[in-house]
């Protein structure tokens, strides 16, 4: 037993632990906070996007609406008053549909002939934007709209602030588009006025603090109305209000992201990431700042539950050394215990192993055998339908024949146009009897390919056309209208078939007997997926919830009834579609099934 540590050894040790714990908890802090930066960056740019978008897009509609709305017939010859007033009207009309803060339109001198409200002054000439739009192309220019001759107003830092944006002076976007005249001339142009508050009010309040720096590094649009017209100086990377007094900033970097550190009141986070996005289309660089206080808190929550965790296992291990020795003593008896508990594992996992081969064997089997019952009943079902099929084949083989005889004896006569009519009715009969062996070979075909895209009325003509034999038989009437257009689910064509041939056969079956035999066959078209009834006018379904077990039939079992395995058999084709089938009693009477399948998904996709 080795010597109990002096105290002076134990707190050296305990200290020493500590320090770790610290080292480690700091560790963690460090790569937590930076993992939960790189999920706020990504969240972040993802909202600076969606603003960035809502923004364009909106400015896009004022932009498209000058285009369209330069060449109306309303604007030309504008010199007289009365078209004038029809002008203004109709601008008018188009301000208040739009949200348009004006709408004004200015001939090539630039002195305004027709605008919905006057915001922007009677003459043109001076601005920008007009400018650009008399050599032939889409001008656009932002600033502050007012009584200000023309604008935009330019807003510099030592006047600029909310209060200069109302009530007469509000922030605008101007879009003006230049009109063509007969030779090609441009004979004025069209300017629409954008208010960027109606722009903001759809995102305002929606996303973390967002704002939009122009050319002139000037907050011109913001969700935070305390922003606007803070400006930028050269070299500085904060942000200074429209009076000139700096607020307490600073900035950091913390694996690669841009850390700032302000007080610019209740509304703005104290430290937040701060991201940027340039917005050529609209001449302005989106910023975004995101509080980062839920990332430290995360942070500083795994930090604190590693150092109470590592804490416990000093703790732990503390227990552990003073109760070495007992832990020795008992070693010797524990390793006995361990050897006889290591072979009996070692046989336990040759057994599981051995079980593991035999379930495998046995799901094999299993598979084999659902594959073989698959093709029992289809080969059942083709049994049950042999005597109509022959009927089916024989009529057309008695019509050759008589085809045949009716030919020869025109061509002894000389006859040829008889001849040819009757051999064109022996290539149709061949052509019907070649489709009823086609529709056979194909549904006795053991199908192995994997699923695909299969047209739904195909596969349903393919099984009409095999029962049709047995209900003409029977005297069954089927309803059925194919969709002039093919419908394309995911799924195997034969075993597809096989389900609707069941379906077909089951429902005759329920009727036997009845004075009224209907079956109807619908397809309902619906978003993801299509849905198949077949609806029968029999007696209904005895039991709904028993109607797919296996062996469960209502039917006297023989060899002509079957064995109550058509359902159930139908049951698993359509799950292993990844569709659904169920049975209901229609509330006029009869039987109802509905199978549902999944549209193709290149289908879906269109």
């Amino acid at each position: 037993m080795p010597p109990v540590p002096s105290r002076r050894i134990a707190l050296s040790f305990a200290l020493v632990f500590v320090l770790g714990v610290v080292a480690v908890a700091a560790g963690i802090w460090r790569y937590g906070y930076q993992q939960a930066l790189g999920q706020l960056a990504q969240r972040a740019e993802a909202d600076l996007a969606l603003a960035s978008d809502r923004l364009t897009t909106r400015l896009q509609v004022y932009r498209e609406l000058a285009v369209l709305t330069a060449d109306h017939p309303v604007l030309r010859g504008l010199e007289a008053p009365g078209r004038r007033r029809a002008a203004q009207a109709m601008l008018l009309e188009v301000a208040d549909k739009t949200g348009a803060l004006d709408i004004v339109y200015a001939d090539a001198s630039g002195r305004v002939l027709a605008a919905a409200q006057g915001v922007i002054g009677p003459d043109l000439a001076d601005t920008g934007y007009f400018r650009r739009a008399l050599h032939g192309a889409l001008g656009a220019e932002h600033g502050l709209a007012g009584p200000a001759r023309g604008g935009p107003a330019r807003v510099g830092p030592e006047q600029a602030g909310p209060e200069q944006a109302a009530p007469d002076r509000r922030r605008a976007y101007y879009f003006a588009a230049p009109a063509f005249g007969p030779d090609g001339a441009v004979i004025g142009a069209l300017v629409v006025v954008a208010d960027v508050e109606d722009v903001e009010r759809s995102w305002r309040g929606s996303l973390p603090a967002v704002f939009f720096v122009d050319e002139r590094h000037e907050v011109f649009i913001a969700n935070r109305s305390d922003l606007l017209f803070w400006h930028r100086e050269p070299g500085q990377l904060g942000l200074t209000p429209p009076g000139g007094r700096a607020l307490p900033f600073s900035t950091t970097r913390s694996g690669g992201h841009e850390i700032w550190r302000l007080d610019w009141g209740q509304y703005l986070p104290r430290q937040a990431l701060h991201l940027t996005r340039d917005l050529p289309l609209v001449g302005l660089t989106g910023e975004i700042l995101v509080d980062v206080a839920p990332a430290r808190r995360l942070a500083g929550l795994q930090a604190a539950t590693v150092a109470a965790i590592c804490l416990a296992f000093g703790a732990v291990l503390f227990l552990v050394t003073e109760r070495r020795r007992a832990l020795a003593q008992a070693n010797a008896r524990l390793e006995v215990r361990v050897a006889d508990r290591t072979r009996a594992l070692s046989q336990t996992n040759a057994m599981l192993r051995r079980e593991v081969a035999e379930r495998q064997e046995a799901e094999a089997a299993l598979q084999q055998a659902q594959a073989d019952l698959v093709q029992a009943g289809k080969l059942s079902a083709l049994g049950q339908m042999s005597a109509g099929i022959s009927h089916e084949l024989n009529q057309p083989l008695m019509a050759i024949r008589q085809f045949a005889d009716n030919g020869a004896a025109f061509l002894d006569r000389g006859q040829g146009e008889k001849v040819a009519e009757n051999l064109s009715r022996i290539a149709d009969m061949a052509a019907r009897m070649a489709r009823i062996i086609k529709n056979l070979r194909a549904f006795a075909r053991n199908e192995s390919e994997p699923m695909g895209k299969v047209d739904l009325v195909q596969v349903i003509d393919s099984a009409v056309e095999l029962t049709a034999a047995r209900l003409r038989a029977d005297a069954v009437q089927l309803d059925w209208a194919a969709p002039a257009a093919a419908l394309y689910v995911w799924g195997g064509e034969v075993r597809l078939a096989q389900v609707f041939v069941n379906l077909i056969n089951n429902a005759a079956d329920a009727m036997a007997g009845g004075v009224v035999r209907r079956i109807a066959i619908t397809i309902a078209d619906e978003e993801a997926q299509l849905a198949v009834h077949v609806a029968d006018s029999g007696p209904g379904i005895a039991d709904p919830d028993r109607i797919f077990e296996p062996f469960y039939t209502t039917k006297e079992v023989s060899g002509e009834e079957g064995m109550g395995l058509g359902l159930s058999i139908s049951y698993g084709l359509v799950q292993s579609f990844g569709g659904n089938i169920r049975g209901t009693n229609a509330s006029t009477g009869g039987a109802v099934f509905t199978v549902e399948l999944e549209r193709c998904r290149q289908e879906r996709a269109a």
